[in-house]
């Protein structure tokens, strides 16, 4: 039975001992917080139809309680949390041929968290907190351009996070990390438990081993 991580030979990792928790795997998959190379990963909710609906963007960070994404208050996925907070995360990890795949329930995140968000941004994401609204997007590309760079010219110390700044908590029920091979058939284990409460390291999952 192999104990460790390993690399080469056609599999990204190979592992038989998988632990009683995703945290280990979590870390040796996942940046660290403060790493400003940010995963990508498809965000799903759910509608006022109820049919789902995805896009992309940045995962800000991870920890004990779970996943953690930001945007503006006025986004139509901020709607659709507060009426519908199930949601599901897709994160391709493309480099190392794996992808983690969360279903959980959003709740708002802190104050605390949302300003440590904010000020991890790049420049122009804290910038792009500010405009990015449905007026500056209908506004001609030479406009645009012009406004980005007076908004610049009139904050030369860096910007504070807007007031529709806003963020969610994602604590997962499921946790399904999916491992590539050019050797072998991929496959997939899955962490389940049925409360989204309590850290990640405790003992309340189950894992199952999955065809990929």
């Amino acid at each position: 039975m192999t104990s460790e991580w390993q690399r080469g030979g056609g599999d990204t990792v190979v592992r038989d001992d998988w632990p009683e928790e995703p945290t280990p795997v979590l870390r040796e998959w996942l940046p660290d917080n403060e790493d400003p190379a940010r995963p990508t990963m498809v965000v799903a909710t759910v509608d006022e139809t109820g049919a789902p609906d995805g896009r992309t963007q940045l995962l800000t960070a991870w920890d004990a309680s779970g996943f953690y994404l930001h945007s503006d208050d006025r986004a139509r996925k901020v709607t659709q949390l507060a009426h519908e907070p199930r949601i599901s995360l897709t994160m391709h990890l493309g480099a190392d041929a794996h992808q983690i795949t969360v279903q959980g329930v959003a709740d708002p995140a802190d104050a605390e968290e949302l300003e440590w968000a904010f000020a991890h941004r790049s420049p122009y994401l804290q910038q792009l907190a500010w405009q990015n609204t449905v007026e500056f997007a209908r506004l001609p590309r030479l406009d645009r351009v012009k406004a980005w760079e007076d908004f610049q010219a009139d904050h030369p110390d860096g910007f504070t996070a807007p007031p529709t700044w806003t963020g969610h908590l994602v604590r997962p029920t499921r946790i399904t990390f999916w491992v590539g091979s050019t050797v072998t058939a991929s496959r997939r284990v899955e962490y389940t438990r049925s409360v989204p409460l309590g850290p990640l390291a405790d003992s309340s999952w189950t894992v199952t081993q999955l065809a990929g």
